[in-house]
């Protein structure tokens, strides 16, 4: 029995995946998923996820520049942003959010996009998706002062079990990708037995981040299955259970 998959975080339209996208679309649908949201990061991957979209109606798009890439692309992207939004095409703002492991961008360049990230997901009546490393509390901060009670994600999570407690107490969601079947990551297997089912999300961050049996291969949304099953493991539930009520929260939060 297929499971009821949504991939609440894939780049179909990067340029490792956009080459063999209809092959990739097509295993996703063979394989369960009904849903995914295209993460678009400058001009062109939004460009052709508009486009996927119209082409594949199961497609949605989030858009926004990465914390690493604000620096050089933030002006030149945000106005996009703020067209696809105003004009409909997106269901979220994302990926934003503060990433101080690799410091691509400054530190102050970051925060200042994320709080015009912020100001235009509150303009245009649209949830977030965070992207966070070594970072979470001062996005906690500037969230709670600037972003209260509004509705995210917290995409790809790799922290601890106190920051996940921290994304929960902001009402926030937390999405899980394949590094929870990795051999090494039992933190983030605990993490995902402790987070409620009814906060949980799951993804594939394709084409990054294959599940185990898949590693060192590109990854597709055709392998969320092997993260629910993980996942579904630890919290002593069916895989059915599992994919179900995260599909059901991808559906509600998205409003789709």
């Amino acid at each position: 029995m297929l499971l009821n998959l949504f991939d609440t975080h894939a780049h179909l339209t990067s340029e490792q995946i956009l080459p063999h996208l209809k092959a990739v679309l097509l295993r996703a649908e063979q394989s369960g998923v009904r849903k995914i949201v295209n993460i678009c990061t400058d001009p062109k991957t939004l460009e052709e996820g508009i486009a996927l979209s119209e082409q594949y109606p199961w497609v949605y798009n989030a858009a926004a520049t990465t914390p690493h890439d604000v620096e050089e692309e933030g002006e030149l992207f945000l106005p996009l942003v703020e067209k696809a939004a105003s004009d409909g095409k997106l269901i979220a703002i994302g990926e934003t959010g503060l990433d101080y492991f690799y410091e691509h961008s400054n530190k102050k360049v970051q925060q200042a996009f994320l709080l015009r990230y912020f100001s235009l997901a509150l303009t245009m009546k649209l949830p977030l998706i965070f992207h966070c490393r070594d970072a979470f509390a001062d996005l906690f901060a500037i969230a709670d002062n600037n972003y209260a009670a509004a509705p995210a994600i917290l995409h790809c999570f790799t922290g601890t079990l106190e920051e996940a407690k921290g994304v929960l107490d902001r009402g926030w969601y937390l999405s899980i990708s394949g590094i929870v079947t990795f051999k090494k990551s039992q933190g983030l297997r605990d993490v995902a037995k402790y987070v409620p089912l009814d906060r949980l999300l799951i993804e594939t961050d394709s084409p990054y981040l294959a599940p185990q049996s898949h590693r060192g291969e590109q990854n597709e949304p055709s392998f969320l299955s092997e993260t629910a099953e993980i996942i579904a493991g630890v919290k002593g539930i069916s895989p059915a259970e599992l994919a179900q009520g995260c599909t059901d929260n991808a559906s509600r939060f998205f409003q789709l």
